[in-house]
């Protein structure tokens, strides 16, 4: 009998493993280093370079060799490393992260808390027996020394094996301050994933010290083991208090200095970048309405201002902006005229009716005077699609931002650069996985990097259409050999994640092919893109400031009903929905709001009480809770909380969470679920023993989607097997 598809899909990590991925081009343009698995069920991850003159691969460092072990992942993790990995949604092992010298010459990675450099030219890997454990070990640009976090201390190590604590041995810090991480809210909120960088002369290092003293503690324990003790968190929930985040100048000669600025008004630190123009720093107020790039003196501490940014709503922290280009002047990004643009020393440099989604890269090609700005963008007209753009610092009208467009088929690109040579990764419908193109400048075609991605046993039968007044992106999956003028009436299925940050419709393969796998058992599937997600322009994104539960709501009910009117085998007596995360929260508000509409839901780790969720997250949506008004603080956490709908429900609904998940908490799950028995309504609960929010673990990915398509057969009177393939 042959795997079925969540087998597979379990196995191989929903088909991320054996991908290349962590992709770095030198800035000569002559290496691109990247880490990828043996196979598409290896979770280990090795180090390999590329030879772009000559298209070789070179295996640099491989875990199992390093560590002597079959398994990398037998080794102790550090406290760190999982940290990280969770707020990355990884779930991989072996090398998961490296950092290299300016040069891109030298690398270093940490394996079960050891310490070890790898030459990119020799292609030589060995381990440094410096005190650990070892987490997010970066070589200075000059490959002199390195320095790495080792619990709560920020630590200096050098090419001999020897190291001494450069921060975090004063025991007036105790055991809330850390020094060289990011904290929770720079992790999961603002794509700050380290707290320290070096200054280009390798004398310097800009570091963040998190006190975490006055966030609340929250218990995590592990029911099924009453014997474990209980792990305690430090979480910053809306309304609460934030750490507090400060950013120091420590020499590695022991002089220290503390960067000054307005932190009461301006706590988040959301981007620090260190480079030869100088070291930058971008802060938020705690609103996120108000946010300044600044650059600091290395001499004084002193942080001057270079720009600022207002939003009645919020502004957008777009990941790879500011910086510095080459010669001093300013990168940003804005929505300030309607759309997100980038703009140099705030002059714009690319088109009004573009919607800027990172910056990927900034490099100078050999055949140019300026350097390049690579961007990824789409058009909001066709939000299904995101391409690789080019732009250069000029800001002369008459040469239209010189602005160009360097991906043509349609689907999902992002790039990494470095000299003359770019590696644009590129998603599509038309294929399976991903494809990694090494491109010299200029050029339309190039070498590509091997993937060792399983091919999916199942390929989407997927229409990507537009619905509703809204113009809806959404994309309709029929089991495969069914065409969709075929009236034979089939169950629906909605399949959202609804909310900001996320995109769902995209022209992407392998984003629908657990959609697909429900298609296949007898369902419809409809995945649509509301108000609130990415690709449509601000105003899109800001259309649930104050509320995430209606405009959500409302758009995946045109759309359910625009796909009736084009598919004629839905039946809308039988609609049901699933989502994880806010999809979970949609999913469970449909059936407790509208069920008139949906007549069973299955929500996975939902946020259920937005005051239980993270501040920079929730209040950049709902606002401060404390605050007292008729239209926000309490009355607008009231409004969005399902708490108070429980009395309503008359679906069937299933509840799924994760037990040890620090992201949206179990407490999310348990109230609700009091909440209903109180009022008497029956549902079911799906608690998950030692799972995060991402569900790493093989038998559980595998057997929580036979188990909701079993919920669902039960609850739609279908005649399904909760055994398919």
């Amino acid at each position: 009998m042959s795997e079925s598809f969540p087998r597979q899909y379990a196995r191989t990590q929903r088909f991320s493993l054996g991908e290349p991925r962590n992709v770095t081009v030198s800035p000569d343009g002559e290496r691109v280093v990247f880490l990828r698995s043996a196979a598409g069920d290896d979770p280990a991850n090795a180090l390999w370079v590329l030879d772009t003159a000559t298209g070789k691969e070179r295996l640099v460092g491989d875990p199992r060799a390093l560590l002597g072990l079959d398994d990398p992942a037998a080794g102790e993790v550090t406290e760190e490393e999982q940290a990280r990995r969770e707020r990355m949604r990884d779930g991989s092992t072996g090398i998961t992260a490296y950092a290299t010298d300016a040069k891109c010459q030298v690398a270093s990675f940490a394996l079960n808390g050891q310490l070890f450099t790898a030459g990119l030219l020799s292609g030589q890997a060995r381990r440094l027996p410096v005190e650990g454990p070892v987490h997010d070990p970066r070589p200075d640009p000059l490959a002199s020394r390195l320095a790495y976090v080792s619990g709560r201390t920020l630590r200096i190590g050098a090419l001999d094996g020897s190291s001494r604590v450069l921060a975090g041995n004063d025991p007036k810090d105790g055991d809330n301050v850390s020094w060289g991480s990011a904290d929770f809210i720079a992790a999961e909120e603002m794509h700050r994933f380290r707290g320290f960088w070096w200054s280009p002369d390798g004398k310097t290092i800009a570091a963040c010290r998190v006190d975490d003293g006055p966030v609340a503690e929250w218990t995590i324990a592990d029911p099924a083991d009453p014997n474990r003790p209980a792990r305690t968190v430090r979480y910053p929930a809306a309304g609460t208090n934030n750490p507090i985040v400060t950013l120091h100048l420590l020499g590695v000669d022991g002089t220290r200095k503390e960067v000054d600025w307005d932190r009461e008004f301006f706590p988040y630190v959301a981007h620090v970048d260190w480079t030869d123009e100088g070291l930058l720093m971008s802060v938020q107020s705690r609103d996120q309405r108000g946010s300044m790039a600044m650059k600091v003196d290395p001499k004084t501490g002193e942080a001057i201002a270079l720009t600022s940014d207002y939003d009645d709503a919020w502004i957008e922290n777009v990941p790879g902006v500011p910086r510095l280009l080459p010669g001093g002047a300013l990168l940003t990004a804005s929505d300030r005229d309607g759309m997100r643009r980038l703009y140099v020393d705030d002059q714009p440099v690319t088109p009004a009716d573009l919607q800027v989604r990172s910056v990927g890269a900034v490099t100078q090609p050999d055949d140019s005077d300026e350097p390049w700005i690579l961007f990824s963008a789409n058009d909001p007209a066709e939000p299904t699609e995101l391409h690789v753009w080019s732009t250069t610092p000029s800001t002369d009208p008459d040469d239209g931002f010189a602005s160009r467009r360097l991906t043509a088929r349609p689907g999902v690109h992002s790039v990494s650069a470095g000299g003359s040579t770019s590696v644009i990764r590129s998603l599509n419908l038309d294929q399976p996985g991903a494809t990694f193109m090494v491109l010299p400048h200029g050029a339309d075609e190039g070498e590509h990097i091997a993937s060792n991605a399983e091919t999916p046993s199942i390929t989407p039968n997927v229409s990507l259409i537009r619905t509703g007044e809204r113009d809806l992106a959404t994309a309709v999956l029929l089991p495969n050999g069914r065409d969709r003028d075929d009236d034979t009436k089939l169950p629906v299925l909605l399949d959202p994640y609804g909310g900001p940050h996320a995109q769902r419709v995209t022209a992407s393969h392998n984003a629908y092919l657990s959609s697909q796998w429900f298609a296949d058992q007898g369902f419809a599937v409809i995945v649509a893109d509301g108000r609130g997600t990415p690709g449509r322009g601000p105003e899109w994104e800001r259309a649930v400031r104050n509320d995430l539960a209606n405009p959500p709501l409302d758009d995946q009910i045109d759309a359910l009903h625009g796909a009736a009117e084009q598919f004629p085998a839905l039946d809308l007596d039988r609609v049901a929905i699933r989502g994880w995360s806010f999809g979970g929260y949609l999913a469970a508000l449909a059936v407790l709001k509208r069920p008139d509409v949906f007549h069973a839901a299955i929500a996975g780790a939902p946020v259920t009480e937005w005051r239980l969720y993270d501040t920079h997250y929730t209040e950049r949506y709902l606002g401060d809770p404390n605050i007292t008004g008729p239209d926000e603080g309490a009355v607008v956490y009231d409004a969005n909380s399902l708490l108070p709908l429980a009395g309503d429900l008359t679906r069937p609904l299933l509840l799924i969470h994760g037990l040890a998940d620090d992201n949206v908490v179990a407490a999310h799950t348990l109230r609700l679920s009091s909440a209903l028995l109180a009022a008497g309504r029956p549902h079911e609960v799906l608690p998950l023993v030692g799972v995060t929010h991402m569900t790493p673990q093989e038998v559980v990915a595998e057997n929580i989607l036979r188990h909701q398509l079993d919920f669902l057969s039960r609850s739609l009177g279908l005649d399904l097997e909760a055994s398919a393939s």
